[in-house]
């Protein structure tokens, strides 16, 4: 579409092509060395231990929910401002996703909601980083460990954020964190995602369910007979495990990519200081927040549309080739999640922020002419 501006895209350059050619011409395009590389560059990058990357950020989020043993009758608190895979992968394991309000500033997870969430049956805490901006992660950390619950921190939006001075992603308030690499995200590797920790235990685990519940090591086998009788053949299945795997050749555009975040990061933060500058003064704009304690990463821009009608700016805008989008319609608004009998009232908050959220576009490679153009239809719409 002539002159359209999409509200995220990827930046491939040469760099990154002749990183996948160069792969894409070895010996190993799967299940290579690439991997563990890109694995290790990603948990040096956040200061955690260990990372197992997967096939995508859903595949992340389900294998990190297997591994802390959610299953049937088990609960887990989420935010319902996210992306449906935050919750669906509580039911993939057969848990129950319960869903806590919002803080109207940071459109994140509320501590003290999830507080008064906090039953007999709840197993995690599934905190998401919204639009690359660290949620409460001490106080929700604090509150798991005061019950016995695990947090697995869903950082989807938000690798290169940070909060108290901590890399988002090293682990350090959360027992799992998981980031995802699709094209509008941070970094690309087309498809694909990843789970950092910091937990041995963990990590063996995720290992295992990202490819069929195999292991191929020796001294993890329960069958010793065949260890000792040598068959180097010989593995065994000791989980039901998936097939999440990611490829090497996407893993060397991970590689490539990850050399770039500094400056993909820093243009993200220029464009939303340029849109903040042009939108302070429009009374029914409402433009998001970044605490003091945190570095957002940015992922997306949401503005709030006060006293006028949204649907009506959001339709101008996209007739005039601004790719605007809503980020997100509450997860359990789905038909899917209204069978298992969520009620709309459930957390007003963010219901009332879903009537009022619009994404306007940002990423490294807009240009100035783009932004501006931005700005200007904004303005124009707003007051029209």
């Amino acid at each position: 579409m002539k002159n359209y501006i999409p509200y995220g895209h990827q930046w491939i350059d040469d760099g990154d092509i002749e990183a996948v050619i160069k792969v894409l011409k070895s010996d190993w395009i799967t299940q290579g060395p690439k991997i563990k590389e890109f694995e290790e560059k990603i948990a040096s990058y956040c200061g955690a231990k260990y990372a197992v990357a997967v096939s995508s950020g859903t595949a992340a989020l389900h294998i990190a929910s297997l591994s802390c043993g959610i299953k049937k009758g088990d609960e887990a608190i989420t935010t319902p401002i996210t992306f449906v895979a935050s919750a669906n992968c509580v039911l993939y394991c057969g848990g129950k996703p319960i869903f806590a309000d919002i803080q109207p500033d940071t459109i994140n997870i509320d501590p003290e909601k999830i507080k008064n969430k906090i039953t007999k049956k709840t197993k995690a805490i599934i905190p998401v980083d919204f639009a690359g901006h660290p949620c409460d992660l001490k106080e929700i950390y604090n509150l798991a460990q005061e019950n016995n619950l695990t947090v697995i921190e869903d950082a989807s939006h938000a690798l290169g954020a940070e909060y108290r001075g901590t890399k988002i992603g090293s682990c350090k308030y959360s027992d799992m964190t998981v980031f995802s690499f699709h094209p509008v995200k941070i970094i690309t590797t087309g498809e694909g995602g990843i789970v950092t920790t910091n937990n041995k235990e963990y990590y063996e685990k995720l290992l295992l369910f990202r490819n069929h519940g195999i292991t191929k090591d020796s001294s993890k086998f329960s069958n010793g007979r065949a260890c000792s009788a040598g068959e180097k053949w010989y593995y065994e299945m000791q989980e039901l495990g998936y097939n999440y795997r990611i490829t090497d050749f996407q893993c060397a555009l991970g590689v490539s990519q990850l050399k770039k975040i500094d400056k993909f990061i820093q243009k993200r933060r220029e464009i939303v200081q340029r849109y903040n500058e042009a939108f302070k003064d429009i009374e029914e704009v409402v433009t998001p927040t970044e605490r003091p304690e945190v570095k957002s990463a940015w992922h997306l821009y949401v503005i709030r549309i006060k006293k006028i009608n949204r649907r009506k700016i959001f339709e101008s805008l996209r007739q005039e080739n601004i790719g605007v989008q809503v980020h997100y319609i509450p997860v359990y608004y789905q038909p899917y999640y209204q069978k298992f009998g969520y009620k709309k009232g459930l957390c007003p908050k963010a219901e009332e922020y879903y009537k009022e959220a619009i994404s306007l576009p940002l990423f490294p490679r807009m240009t100035d002419k783009e932004i501006d153009r931005v700005v200007r239809v904004v303005r124009k719409n707003v007051y029209s």
